[in-house]
């Protein structure tokens, strides 16, 4: 956890690292309209934005490919006022409830890792409970964080990249 001071109050800053994606409408603008509205939002500051890459589905595969990126955010929110503060960036975008677990979306934003924080809640679960199986969260998240470690698995990010090899196909290309 990194402390930062922003008067004579401290604040207690987390390194968040979030997933975001769409595969509806026009895909990279989703995800680049999700970050700003992302950034303009009190207690929360994007500190990085990884390259997008065009992502094959999985789970549900018959839909459209997906734009998906990583980013590296810093907040002083509690895990379940940061999820509420997503799914309204979601919910401004004109996300809709999904029809479908894994379905289509005009934007998704996750919580891969809140700090070392290891939380289920009715609402989150940390760190998010398929991340090490997906190529469309690890290729990203190597691109701003390989080195961190996965609280629970106690591998790094890059690690468990190498280890998705073996799952399914899950095509993954630069944008």
């Amino acid at each position: 956890m990194n402390t930062e001071s922003t008067s004579s109050n401290a604040l207690c800053w987390t390194t968040v690292y979030l997933s975001i994606g769409s595969n509806m409408g026009d895909k990279h603008q989703n995800c680049l309209q999700g970050i700003a509205l992302l950034d303009g939002l009190d207690r929360i500051t994007v500190e990085a934005i990884s390259p997008f890459y065009r992502t094959e589905p999985v789970d549900f595969t018959d839909q459209d490919w997906f734009v998906n990126g990583a980013l590296k955010i810093g907040t002083d929110l509690h895990p379940d006022a940061l999820m509420d503060q997503l799914k309204e960036i979601e919910r401004e975008l004109g996300q809709f409830k999904k029809s479908v677990r894994f379905g289509p979306r005009i934007l998704d934003l996750d919580i891969i890792f809140y700090g070392e924080e290891i939380l289920e809640t009715d609402r989150v679960i940390l760190p998010h409970p398929r991340m090490h199986q997906r190529n469309f969260v690890l290729t990203p998240l190597c691109d701003i964080a390989p080195e961190v470690i996965h609280p629970v698995l106690k591998i790094g990010v890059r690690a468990l990249l190498g280890d998705v090899v073996g799952e399914p196909e899950q095509a993954v290309v630069p944008l």
